[in-house]
């Protein structure tokens, strides 16, 4: 929560340090928060920050784990991976973007997974195409894939589970419907998996993606809309006027 007047979103912990109690987080400038939070310098404060939260992911030694992180969803992905590959796992990871400028932690990412397949949608870096196609053919080929993890925009979470589910692969996504505090208490973040009402803030942020009604999903996610542009769009008049 940046101010007093803000509203709590939520982060993924893309990385921390115990050492020196380093958190890191990475967002995309997109609404009134995340372009606020942009403009936070070395030294500066938010007014709170509360977690974790949620369930943590399933780690385990599964055998062959293919992750696939589809643009920003690299930061969630990338502690998953480097934790699936401490475990004993293989490790394969497609990085798919909508062009190369958006794409970021390639290398990081690399270190921790056997194999890295990069693909742009526009084909400025690495594969032309969409992360379903290599993902597709992992699954096709002679390799048994053990679990699948995606993490990204909705509609690619979506696509990938749709990918994977005539495979009979079990497939982790994670869901990022609205929230408000974070604790179950408000209701706003529920979904719907395997028939049954859900809160992604504390039976989640993981679910099965075969059993997740994603057209529910995509419709709440779509509730604020014209709030939304409304909010940023007061925040840039003002910051406009004071800046």
């Amino acid at each position: 929560m940046i101010d007093d007047k803000g509203e709590r979103i939520p982060l993924t912990v893309a990385d921390s340090n115990a050492k020196d109690g380093a958190l890191t987080i990475v967002f995309m400038e997109v609404g009134k928060t995340t372009q606020q939070l942009g403009l936070l310098k070395t030294g500066d404060s938010i007014m709170s920050l509360t977690g974790p939260l949620g369930l943590p992911t399933d780690v385990e030694k599964f055998g062959t784990v293919v992750c696939v992180a589809g643009g920003f969803a690299v930061a969630p992905i990338m502690p998953i991976a480097r934790a699936m590959k401490q475990a004993g796992n293989k490790v394969i990871s497609i990085l798919g973007a909508r062009s190369k400028d958006l794409l970021f932690w390639e290398e990081e990412l690399k270190s921790v997974s056997d194999k890295l397949i990069v693909t742009t949608d526009d084909g400025t870096y690495g594969r032309k195409g969409l992360v379903t196609e290599p993902l597709k053919e992992l699954l096709e080929g002679s390799e048994k894939i053990d679990r699948v993890i995606a993490i990204g925009p909705s509609v690619m979470m979506k696509f990938c589970a749709k990918t994977t589910e005539p495979f009979k692969v079990k497939t982790i996504v994670s869901l990022n419907p609205i929230m408000v505090d974070g604790t179950g208490m408000c209701g706003c973040c529920r979904v719907v998996v395997g028939g049954e009402t859900k809160f992604a803030c504390v039976d989640g942020p993981d679910f099965d993606g075969h059993q997740v009604d994603w057209d529910l999903l995509a419709a709440r996610q779509r509730t604020y809309l014209p709030e939304e542009k409304r909010a940023l769009e007061n925040w840039q008049c003002q910051h406009e006027k004071h800046s």
